[in-house]
């Protein structure tokens, strides 16, 4: 949705606020239809270490959005998601990166996934990745916010080699498949982060 009138010029490019290669990757290719040249944090020195200290999605993705790009004084686009499981409670939520420690890797995070889920029967495992995005300009004023989600639920076992994160794990169940196994097309046009991207279309189409 709309939150502000204040305009910025995309003309230059934007800045995606991640330094994650996977996230950079779905992004980019997300945006190159629209014409958008992206850059991830990487390439600005400036860049700044944001505390991810929301309790929501929404709120991490405000906060990586705005300050970065007070930082840079740039326009940045910054997403936060991360998969939501029933029988967990919600967790691994807005720590989904980080369900295993502080400095986990995916699989670290998809062993302790699997740990915590032994005992849930297949019918018990529903789970769905959340996605919310918020636009910034350069003042660090928030122009536009998102959300998608997409709905699935966790396999006993990893399978594929494709995407990031939990996707080896994540079932989606039109195709049948984990989004380890389905094409990145199909994924983008499924995916919590491709449909999210796509509410803030009206958004960016204003500002190239």
């Amino acid at each position: 949705m709309m939150t502000g009138p204040t305009s910025l010029d995309l003309t230059a490019g934007l800045v995606l606020g991640t330094r994650n290669a996977g996230k950079l990757r779905e992004l980019a290719a997300l945006l190159e239809p629209l014409g958008i040249r992206c850059q991830s944090l990487d390439g600005f020195p400036a860049a700044v270490d944001v505390e991810e200290t929301g309790e929501t999605f929404a709120e991490n993705a405000a906060l990586k959005a705005t300050e970065q790009a007070r930082a840079l004084g740039l326009p940045v686009l910054a997403e936060d998601s991360g998969l939501v499981v029933d029988a967990l409670g919600g967790r691994p939520g807005v720590y989904s990166a980080r369900f295993a420690g502080p400095e986990a890797n995916d699989e670290a995070n998809n062993e302790l996934l699997l740990a915590e889920l032994t005992d849930v029967p297949s019918r018990k495992r529903s789970a769905h990745y959340a996605c919310h995005m918020a636009l910034a300009a350069p003042d660090g004023t928030v122009i536009a916010t998102s959300s998608g989600e997409c709905h699935g639920w966790i396999a006993k076992s990893r399978s594929g080699t494709g995407g990031f994160g939990y996707d080896p794990l994540f079932i989606v169940p039109e195709y049948h498949r984990s989004f380890g196994e389905i094409a990145g097309e199909v994924k983008s046009m499924i995916s919590h982060r491709g449909r999210a991207l796509r509410a803030m279309v009206a958004a960016l189409r204003q500002h190239r």
